[in-house]
């Protein structure tokens, strides 16, 4: 595969280094990471942007609403 991700394999003892293509499971498990990553971050978009519009409708700032709920 020619853009397959790569895995970095150093021993600690010798200092040897081996850097190798994802095998079959490590490449579905980084898949799993990078998916589940795009979710949060997709997730904490929304809830920032949903955070500055009830601001916004409010009419406060960030700091407003602290000082609110504090």
């Amino acid at each position: 595969m020619a853009n397959t991700p790569k895995v970095l394999i150093i021993n600690a003892v010798t200092g040897e280094q081996e850097l190798r293509d994802m095998n079959v499971e490590e490449l579905a498990q980084w898949q799993v990471d990078k998916d589940s990553d795009a979710a949060k971050e997709a997730k904490a978009a929304t809830e920032a942007i949903a955070k500055a519009a009830l601001l916004a409708k409010l009419g406060i700032t960030e700091d407003e609403a602290k000082l609110l709920l504090a």
